[in-house]
Order: structure tokens, then sequence, then C-alpha cells
């Protein structure tokens, strides 16, 4: 089922991301937390794409293998880095074969070492290029895109807005957002987009801390801000791993009530490819009604 059609403010959708296992013990304890998230009953879950697509085969595996184990509607993430048009015609080629009806259509951060994105000759500079390729390719997938509530490191608000009105305008179904920890960049940057044209779905994406250190190197490559106040009970906690996840959760469950009594589509929950947390405020949310 295409993901357009689960995007409903009267019924939001709960969704969540995982990236490929390295080994064989984060194969199984992905497949663990699929399982235990089962029972939420997902709108989708999405499987990330490497930098470099180093992960294109797993991707692809993960993504048909989801779907054919458990059900749940998958969404592969695509990105330009490293790969010509060709490459990526095969790639959704190998996508519609297997049944996978929906993408996220991202640009990618530049391959380890290097400080700025470039284009392989004959590949896409642009999301919006790749937007407008999979269209072309006409194979009936349902396409998202990355938006980014704080703007992007690399533009201005403004001009990050004007790329995502781009990429809409190519063809988008949706927009997934980075990762924030206060709803005020959220809703501003709904009323902006609005204004400026963008009517598809906007789904917030939410990552509950879970690690104190973690959540600090995410915020250095993502440049979401943290709220003073939160950030200051963190720092209290920081030495108390169970601590600091009961903060996070905390924080999220309240994010995600007030996401949901203002209308969202639905909530993206980035799961670092575990569930206890994303499932502890799935259940609170349901438990309020």
């Amino acid at each position: 089922m295409k993901i357009r059609t689960r995007l409903n403010p009267s019924k939001p959708c709960f969704s969540f991301e995982f990236f490929p296992p390295r080994t064989p013990e984060g194969e199984k304890q992905l497949w663990e937390t699929l399982e235990d998230l089962r029972s939420l009953e997902p709108g989708f879950v999405s499987v990330t794409y490497g930098a470099g697509g180093s992960t294109r085969d797993r991707t692809i595996e993960l993504v048909t293998h989801i779907k054919e184990r458990t059900g749940i509607e998958p969404m592969a993430h695509l990105t330009c880095v490293g790969h010509t048009r060709d490459e990526i015609s095969q790639v959704l080629d190998r996508l519609a074969a297997a049944r996978i009806e929906n993408v996220l259509a991202l640009r990618g951060d530049p391959p380890k070492g290097d400080t700025s994105f470039k284009a392989v000759e004959g590949g896409f500079s642009y999301a919006s290029e790749l937007v407008a390729f999979i269209r072309e390719r006409d194979l009936g997938f349902s396409v998202g895109v990355a938006g980014n509530p704080e703007g992007h490191l690399e533009s201005s608000k403004e001009q990050d807005l004007k790329n995502l009105k781009h990429k809409v305008d190519e063809g988008a179904d949706f927009v997934v957002t980075q990762l924030f920890f206060d709803n005020a960049f959220y809703f501003d940057f709904v009323e902006r987009a609005r204004r400026l044209g963008v009517n598809a779905p906007i789904v917030p994406g939410i990552m509950p801390i879970t690690n104190y250190e973690q959540v600090q190197r995410f915020v250095r490559m993502c440049g979401a801000t943290v709220p003073m106040r939160l950030q200051l009970e963190l720092e209290k906690v920081k030495d108390d791993p169970q601590a600091v996840m009961q903060l996070g959760v905390a924080h999220a469950t309240l994010q995600c009530s007030e996401l949901l009594a203002r209308g969202v589509p639905g909530i993206h929950f980035y799961t670092l490819n575990r569930s206890p947390a994303s499932r502890m405020i799935v259940s609170a949310l349901r438990a309020r009604g």
C-alpha cells in the first residue's frame, strides 16, 4: 500500500525508521525490534541507505524481507550519492520487482572523509532531480522527501524551503522531517511551507533520547536544537542511562501528544534499531486516547 494513502490527520499513523545491520547480532536485534513493534500496527517502516550507497543491496534485501515476513509496509531510502542514473534505475527496477511501493528520495550526505557533496558523472546533484527521475521512470512508487524544520546546515532556511517546494513540485507525495526536540520549529516550518505552496503532508520526525552522548552527536550532525531546560535536565542525569532514557521518553511523549492534538498526519520515530523507547511512547499516547 502506498504511504500517501495512510497519512490522514483524522487517523494519524505511527512509523519507524531502521538501518541495515552490519553484524549477525545486529540483524538478530533488528528482527526482534520489528517483531516487538509489529503489535503497534505501524503505518509503515523505513530503511536507510548508507553513505555512498554502501548499504544499497542490504537496504533492498531488508525492505523485501520486511514485506514478506511481517506484512508491514516498507519504504526504501534512496540517495544520489555515488550513483549514476543507470545505477539508480537498476535499484528502482529491483524495488519494483520486489513489490516495494514506497521510496524516500534523498540527496544524501557526502561519503565519510568528504566535506562536501559531489555528484558522480552521470548522476544527480539534488533530491529534486532524483524525484523527477523516479516519476519519469513511472514505476508507480509513492515518493517521500526530507524536510528540515530548523533548516539545512548547507543553506539558509529560506533556500532550504524553496528546495523543498521544488521537490514537491517535481512529484513528491509527502515530507518526513529531520528530528527536532522543540515543536515550535515544526509548526513554524509547516506554516512557512504552506505559505510557499507546499501542500503535501508533512510528517514530524521524532528521535527519543535514550543516550546522552549519542544525542550530542546527532545534534552536531544535523543542527537540531535541544531546548535549554531539557539540556540542563539531561546534564544532571547523563551518567545514569536509565534516567536519561526516562527523561527522553517523557519529553518525546509530550512532544507527540502536542503534535497529535494539532493535527499531524502521522509521527515517524527514529528508533536506532531498538524498540523500548518508541514502544513506551506509542503505548502512552494510545492509553491517553
